[in-house]
């Protein structure tokens, strides 16, 4: 995208949710085998009682938005940085937005704010992306 299409405020949201199937293929590929992810009996003894989704598997949702949509094709991830703040259970939807904070014209960079809220609108992860434009 062309950063004279872009404008400070300027959001996009998706909407998801991830199985316990996707999340035992995000722990294969990712090597990421925590049984908090992985294992139901580990996990209900754990703090939060259930398999939790893997951080990075659902802050990949910023890259997919990032990547395809806003600013979309063509996008090159500077750098992330994510707080998570509560944990993603398999099988509640999530939504992720990022909305544009700043621009920096001459560089061709952008600046993302990322957040991922549940349906009741409690912040689960937050964050900040910048973004280089071809």
């Amino acid at each position: 995208m062309n950063i004279d299409k872009i404008y400070i405020g300027q959001n996009c949201s998706i909407h998801r949710s991830f199985t316990a199937e996707e999340v035992k293929q995000f722990a294969s590929l990712s090597l990421d085998t925590n049984p908090l992810h992985t294992d139901a009996t580990f996990a209900s003894k754990s703090r939060f009682g259930q398999l939790i989704v893997p951080g990075m598997l659902s802050a990949s949702l910023f890259s997919a938005i990032i990547g395809t949509r806003l600013p979309g094709d063509g996008s090159i991830y500077l750098s992330q940085n994510l707080s998570f703040r509560k944990p993603v259970y398999p099988n509640r939807e999530v939504v992720a937005t990022v909305t544009v904070t700043s621009m920096d014209r001459q560089k061709n960079r952008v600046t993302l704010s990322t957040t991922l809220h549940d349906n009741n609108g409690d912040l689960l992860i937050d964050g900040t992306a910048l973004i280089q434009l071809q």
